[in-house]
């Protein structure tokens, strides 16, 4: 039953109410006249304190309080995909269409449509044992998703009755006979979204998630059903670089989360993320994704709940058996949002203000990634790979939200404001990244070399090694050094140059297909291979530079297919072969 109650203070958008009975701790409140939606995140005895998920400007004492006595909760079924929401759930595009670009405090609008038919087909059939988490039937939701309506995780029993058809989301497809009685099957359910979803049993990581962007998926590669975080300053991609991911990667189900985010940027993605071609299908991008958009200058508590909804959605398509891409832009902002319903509340603060409890919310978010088996009979497997965006004061890595998502994730892309100041796009730090999946990845990509984790780890030390040459450099001059050193400078550009960068807009660099990321390595390594013994032997590196092969090798990234990296190592062979006649040299 719900209880009833009266506002006693107001405290921006915190309000202290006095209820009759006793409320429970994160319930949903109508707040006031207007029923502004709320939620308890305190209580003492009778007076709960209520989050308001709206702005309380003209609120007064004295006005009614509702607990509506469920907690904030996602309406899962067919028509989630392809919407843009706010943290709440509330379609963006039916609030425009209620209240004009302008949302009216207190417009509630029920997440999914309750009159849309959808064409239902059951898999299932009369007499048939089911238990929490197995497919009933299926709806095709857009032309590249096929929704899997599921039997709720609480449920188990002997199907009844099913029935193929056209229905809304709250019409009885079905009736189960559990040992409670009769339950009408729906193909909606709900879900809290601050409780994980139960599964079967956690998987370990088997494969990287590819997203066709060389510096991650080779150098630094996430694990379907791993974490990562990409933290970096003002201006250095953090939103083109999850928005490439997503674009790209291999996930069934992509959710954008922008959390916190400035309205023109979530407003240039709305705009145009729809419009982006699907590379797998060929069809539009949005009918596989799902946007929640709540900006910053939405109340703090919805935009503490985004990222929970946004988890709670992956969670359910990946109990389909889905493998989903979460990209969260940006944590830190969801942790301002927390700090600053911890000031209203006057706790006490901690590092930077941020409450104590900072690292184990952080933690509730990430631990929610994985690759499981789902509820349900057969073994259904589904991944769900969180990437979250961190966005520091100032680039400062050693702040509280970066330095608390570090113990938590198993990737870590440190974008770098001075390369991309440079231009040098994705403006990821090969020095300060790293990865805790090279086990899942050197696996995965033995395929297609079996030296490709010698490979790996040579090109980094070249960048490692020149980047301490370069110290040195600065000071004493390029020209100064022997040609030895000079050699890894050269060697160093080459790769940043010919492999690190990647240009989102070239219509062949977008994407960067594994095979050929794997051959363009080589061929650049082969290169140093090729010309460090000419080095040593007394050959210049200014004659190392003149070889028309260097050229030819930083655009092989522009070429489409493998081809002409095949062609460059052949040339490669030839002008090392003219160097060491044309220097005789004997011994290579």
């Amino acid at each position: 039953m719900s209880l009833v109650g009266t506002i006693e203070r107001i405290n921006g958008s915190l309000v202290l109410a006095k209820f009759d009975g006793e409320p429970k701790m994160g319930d949903l409140i109508e707040v006031g006249n207007l029923k502004l939606m709320g939620e308890i995140v305190r209580l003492s005895g009778e007076t709960a304190y209520v989050q308001c998920y709206e702005v309380t400007s003209g609120l007064r004492p004295g006005e009614p309080v509702v607990d509506t006595g469920h907690p904030l909760v996602a309406e899962l079924g067919p028509g989630i995909m392809s919407t843009i929401v706010d943290g709440v759930q509330r379609s963006e595009t039916e609030l425009w269409n209620l209240t004009g670009p302008f949302v009216s405090r207190g417009t509630n609008i029920v997440p999914l449509n309750r009159e849309k038919v959808w064409p239902f087909e059951a898999k299932v059939e009369t007499g048939d044992k089911v238990v929490g988490g197995d497919i009933i039937g299926t709806v095709q939701e857009t032309e590249s998703f096929e929704h899997r309506v599921m039997i709720p995780p609480d449920q188990s029993g002997t199907i009844k009755s099913i029935k193929s058809g056209d229905f809304t989301v709250e019409d009885v497809v079905g009736e189960l006979e559990t040992a409670d009685g009769v339950v009408p099957l729906k193909m909606m359910q709900t879900w809290p979204v601050r409780m994980g979803r139960p599964t079967n049993e956690r998987l370990p990581l088997e494969q990287p998630l590819m997203t066709g962007q060389r510096v991650i998926d080779t150098f630094f590669p996430c694990a379907k059903g791993g974490a990562a975080a990409i933290p970096g300053g003002f201006g250095t991609g953090k939103t083109v670089t999850l928005q490439q991911i997503a674009k790209w990667s291999d996930a069934d189900v992509i959710i954008l989360i922008g959390c916190g985010e400035r309205g023109n940027e979530m407003a240039d993605v709305v705009a145009h993320f729809p419009e982006l071609e699907d590379p797998r299908s060929g069809r539009r991008l949005i009918q596989r994704t799902v946007i929640i958009a709540n900006v910053s200058n939405m109340p703090v508590s919805a935009r503490e709940a985004s990222i929970y909804m946004g988890v709670t959605l992956g969670e359910y398509y990946r109990d389909m058996g889905y493998d989903v891409a979460i990209m969260a832009d940006s944590t830190s902002r969801w942790a301002e949002a927390l700090r600053d319903i911890s000031g209203r509340l006057e706790e006490i603060p901690a590092e930077a203000g941020f409450p104590a409890y900072l690292s184990d919310r952080i933690a509730q978010i990430y631990e929610r990634a994985g690759r499981v088996v789902t509820l349900g009979g057969g073994r259904r497997i589904g991944s769900v790979t969180l990437l979250g965006a961190v966005s520091p004061p100032g680039g400062d890595f050693s702040e509280p939200v970066t330095t608390h998502t570090l113990r938590y994730i198993g990737t870590f892309w440190a974008l770098d404001t001075e390369l991309a100041y440079r231009r040098h796009f994705p403006a990821i730090n090969w020095l300060r990244s790293f990865t805790r999946y090279m086990d899942v990845a050197s696996r995965w990509w033995s395929q297609f070399d079996p030296g490709w984790e010698d490979i790996r780890a040579r090109a980094l030390r070249l960048l490692e090694e020149a980047s301490e040459i370069e110290e040195t450099a600065r000071i004493i001059g390029e020209k100064a050094l022997p040609d030895e050193q000079r050699l890894v400078l050269l060697m160093a550009e080459m790769l940043r140059e010919g492999f690190l960068v990647q240009n989102a807009f070239h219509e062949v660099d977008t994407y960067c297909e594994a095979e050929k990321q794997a051959a363009l390595l080589k061929v650049l390594i082969d290169f140093y291979n090729e010309v460090e013994p000419l080095i040593r032997q007394g050959v210049p590196i200014e004659r190392i530079r003149e070889m028309g092969v260097v050229n030819d090798l930083l655009r092989l990234k522009e070429n489409p297919g493998t081809d002409p990296i095949d062609e460059a190592r052949g040339l490669l062979k030839v002008q090392a072969d003219e160097v060491a006649e044309e220097y005789e040299v004997t011994e290579r």
